[in-house]
């Protein structure tokens, strides 16, 4: 129950307040998404969020404690979409964290032939459209799509919503809790 970061968001009240988060719902919130998601040593990463941002620890956290390789994009280069394309192709990536309006820039004028590697995504930080979840799987049919939903303040993420090709352009739902 120890302090294991200090965050500043707007959260829910649109003012701006430090949210401290414990080590406990940090380490459950790795656990649950490592249940969920199964990486493997054969998997690749790619960190590009910004480390003040609570989403980042998803990004590195889970990697590490999986086996899998971890790709950290250069500083502001998520800012850069043809860096961070040829990065994604040039390293394999097979995993990839989010925001919707991040993945509809990444998937806009691509096909499935721009990202081979690329099996798994996970939305995040806002909410996911059912046109978003439609183009994800018109531009890679073979992904793994993932809706996770929660405030800053509950460490990352409450619950999760795993996005499947026949769920066509409904808006998915926030879904189930996560453990605990």
């Amino acid at each position: 129950e120890h302090l294991a970061y200090l965050i500043y968001t707007s959260g829910s009240t649109g003012t701006p307040k430090g949210v401290g988060s414990v080590h406990g719902a940090v380490v459950n919130h790795m656990l649950s998404m490592q249940d969920l998601l199964q990486l493997t040593g054969s998997d690749r990463a790619l960190m590009k969020i910004a480390i003040g941002f609570d989403g980042s620890l998803f990004e590195w956290f889970l990697p590490l404690m999986s086996g899998s390789r971890l790709v950290i994009a250069r500083p502001g280069g998520q800012k850069d979409l043809d860096y961070l394309r040829s990065l994604i192709s040039d390293q394999g990536i097979t995993s990839l964290v989010f925001s919707p309006s991040m993945l509809a820039v990444f998937l806009s004028g691509v096909g499935a032939e721009a990202y081979p590697s690329v099996s798994r995504i996970i939305a995040s930080g806002e909410a996911l459209s059912g046109s978003l979840q439609a183009q994800s799987f018109s531009t890679l049919p073979e992904l793994d799509l993932y809706n996770l939903y929660g405030p800053t303040e509950a460490a990352i993420a409450v619950s999760y919503w795993q996005c499947l090709p026949e769920h066509g352009a409904a808006t998915p739902p926030i879904g189930d809790a996560i453990w605990n």
